[in-house]
């Protein structure tokens, strides 16, 4: 009995843990990105992590001094894009082409961004309102 109590205690602490790490995963985008601050960033789209809480595409592009920049921009989760009828497919496909990307900064500085809007060299886009739901603002 007393061995089933503490298999059961530690069940429900390690559950709990592990949804702690996903709620604190979990974050409005005005907490770690200003969002008064657009800007666009063109360069070559090297990565697209497709995992939750957020996709991620990752850039390289040109820096002020001449050199590559390595850019992460984040998204809303991968549930979102299904809801309005897009796939990881439809943005990895344009892996090693230049793609254009609006969004924000991370408060920090760092070359990490939200992005709201991804632009392909075949002229279709995907564009994010911040607070949308599913299916009302994704166009592609």
């Amino acid at each position: 009995m007393l061995l089933r109590r503490k298999f059961l205690s530690t069940a429900v602490l390690l559950a709990g843990l592990g949804l702690a790490g996903s709620l604190r995963a979990h974050h409005s985008p005005s907490a770690i990105f200003d969002m008064s601050k657009k800007f666009t960033l063109t360069g070559t789209l090297t990565k697209v992590d497709w995992l939750n809480p957020h996709i991620s595409v990752l850039i390289d592009a040109k820096g002020a001094d001449g050199s590559t920049e390595s850019w992460k921009f984040e998204s809303n989760p991968p549930s979102w894009f299904k809801h309005v009828g897009l796939g990881r497919a439809d943005v990895a496909k344009a892996i090693g082409q230049s793609v254009t990307v609006e969004g924000v900064r991370a408060r920090d500085g760092s070359n990490y961004g939200y992005m709201q809007k991804i632009m392909f060299a075949d002229g279709n886009s995907i564009e994010i309102e911040q607070g949308s739901a599913p299916g009302e603002e994704a166009k592609q």
